[in-house]
């Protein structure tokens, strides 16, 4: 889909217009005219939230009615008090971002020749003259933020059968070689490396798959050599079964899009490079299959990960937290000034939030307000959950040094607070630390103007963090 910025509407091209007084969206003709009218709330009532559903629902209206071109006012789209602080190169930006997601759509494996419609081709922003330079350099930002969030949606989306830790791995080189950035460097560890360096969970996880795990390092070098990096670590299972748990139907549909942190925080970076973020960045992925078999690893069984620490299995559907554990641990080597990981970690996170917000966990105040205001300004929000000491002592192992689960008081409570713990355990160590349960924004909600599948989410909270840390 193409976004240009026009002075003068592109002949043929279908207006959107906007208005308070109606009772619903509605497409209609009049005097010779296509149009789309939205309904809009009372400008000074509209939040931020509605905002970005409104710029998408333009996209859901134009499909709905299988138009090819359309053609969005900048000042009226723009002109709500809620957007006042915003200069116009930011607006742009998260205009151009939500058109993008709202046009995606995945259907790589339909019939070609049952398609009879091929998407909008074509939004034009009518923009007047002293806007137009800031509105052309929000929208090619945007362009690249919503490549590459939709590039990550589509593996996300991609079945497992499709998707597997090697071809997860293969899609990364393909990326990198066509950014044709020398700032961007790649290296994959093989599964024989994995267990040569003793990732005792990565190993675990993927165990039981004939598929072997494979360890992707991303790095970007947009800042001086000597300057610590941020390592953005992403949880990579490319299908998670729950192993010898085995997850009951139909919880299992989704899980080709288990390896969504992983997607997000390499869609992170290779937006980082494009753009020159002056950061130095590291991505780590370890990419694992979930599966039940003969070489599985067991409920019960002890393993040791990269840092020496022991843990117990209580479930082998806590296998997120085992990989990102070692994953962690790796980050050591490159002498981080910080970490982030980012995980479709737990069910209990959607429990706690629903499907709108992304579960935020750290003790560091600074980066957790830094999170949260990224979120608030690109729509892609987060929610803070506690991560106090008190709760280490629940996950302290029986016969092992801490386990997968929580092992004290009632059983079953606080789930995605005991994964957070668990992966804290490993980052403690660095002079700040955040996890990320991405697991209730890992696909679209009905109402919100996305296609079915995956969201896409938290690339441009992450990308916003980084640009203003």
């Amino acid at each position: 889909m193409k976004i240009t910025v026009e002075k003068a509407a592109p002949k043929g091209a279908v207006r959107v217009i906007f208005d308070e007084t109606i009772q619903a969206s509605f497409f209609r003709e009049r005097n010779g005219q296509h149009e789309i009218v939205l309904k809009i709330a009372k400008r000074k009532e509209l939040t931020r939230r509605k905002w970005f559903l409104l710029v998408r629902e333009a996209v859901a209206l134009a499909q709905k009615h299988h138009l090819s071109h359309i053609v969005l006012d900048w000042s009226s789209l723009t002109n709500f008090p809620i957007l006042k602080k915003d200069n116009v190169e930011r607006l742009a930006l998260l205009v151009t971002e939500n058109l993008l997601l709202a046009g995606y759509t995945f259907h790589q494996y339909k019939k070609k020749d049952t398609e009879t419609y091929h998407g909008l081709k074509h939004i034009a922003l009518l923009v007047e003259e002293k806007a137009l330079p800031l509105v052309k350099k929000g929208v090619s930002r945007g362009l690249i933020h919503g490549e590459y969030m939709n590039w990550y949606r589509d593996l996300a989306n991609i079945p497992g059968n499709d998707m597997t830790p090697k071809l997860l791995a293969g899609a990364v080189k393909k990326a990198v070689s066509t950014a044709k950035n020398s700032k961007l460097s790649l290296k994959i560890l093989s599964q024989k490396e994995i267990e040569h360096l003793g990732m005792g969970g990565v190993m675990a996880v993927g165990k039981g798959s004939k598929e072997e795990s494979q360890f992707i390092i991303l790095e970007y070098r947009g800042s001086k050599k000597n300057e610590a990096p941020i390592v953005l670590v992403g949880k990579g299972v490319t299908f998670d079964s729950g192993g010898i748990d085995t997850k009951p139907h139909p919880y299992a549909l989704d899980m080709m899009m288990d390896m969504s942190g992983g997607g997000a925080v390499l869609a992170t970076t290779l937006i980082s490079a494009r753009l020159g973020l002056k950061r130095n960045l590291v991505a780590l992925v370890p990419a694992v299959e979930n599966m039940p078999g003969g070489e599985s690893f067991r409920p019960g069984d002890v393993i040791t990960m990269l840092d020496g620490t022991t843990v117990e299995i209580g479930h082998t559907d806590a296998e997120g937290r085992l990989i990102l554990g070692d994953a962690i641990t790796y980050a050591k080597r490159f002498k981080p000034a910080g970490v982030l990981d980012v995980a479709t970690l737990t069910g209990a996170a959607g429990v706690a939030l629903g499907e709108r917000a992304t579960a935020l966990f750290t003790r560091d105040d600074t980066q957790a307000e830094k999170i949260l205001t990224a979120g608030e300004v690109t729509g892609d929000v987060a929610w803070r959950l506690p991560l106090w000491e008190e709760y280490e002592s629940e996950i302290v192992g029986n016969v092992a040094d801490i386990s997968n689960v929580r092992t004290k008081g009632s059983a079953g409570v606080g789930g995605a607070i005991t994964a957070a713990t668990f992966v804290y355990h490993f980052g403690k160590v660095y002079p700040w630390f955040v996890h990320l349960d991405m697991a209730p924004t890992m696909t679209s909600v009905f109402d919100e103007h996305l296609a079915k599948g995956a969201k896409g989410s938290p690339v441009r909270l992450l990308v916003n963090f980084l640009e203003n840390s």
